[in-house]
């Protein structure tokens, strides 16, 4: 037979089993939460990743294609040289 108070215990000792049931529920259930917020975090990143990637690879094909456009600066001396040259042998003439 049972006391009293050995049947107190029992009642204590299964609600403190429910209470720890449901608090081990919750943290599972906040786990999935967070592991599921991770996946899509790392997904996330992984796109930007690309994303950016794409991006600077656009942009070094434009600066590359400027770099090949441009004059190089002796080329740009020569033709201001050649420029003022001419200026001041129409200048000595018109005179």
């Amino acid at each position: 037979m049972t006391t009293p108070g050995e049947a107190a215990v029992a009642v204590e000792l299964e609600r403190l089993r429910g209470a720890v049931s449901t608090g081990l529920a919750e943290v599972k259930g906040s786990l999935a939460v967070l592991l599921e917020r991770s996946t899509r975090t790392e997904q996330d990143l992984a796109r930007l990743r690309e994303d950016t990637d794409k991006e600077i690879t656009a942009l070094k094909t434009d600066l590359e294609a400027l770099k090949a456009r441009r004059w190089p600066l002796g080329v740009l001396g020569a033709v201001a040289g050649v420029v003022g040259t001419l200026t001041a042998v129409v200048s000595l003439f018109v005179h």
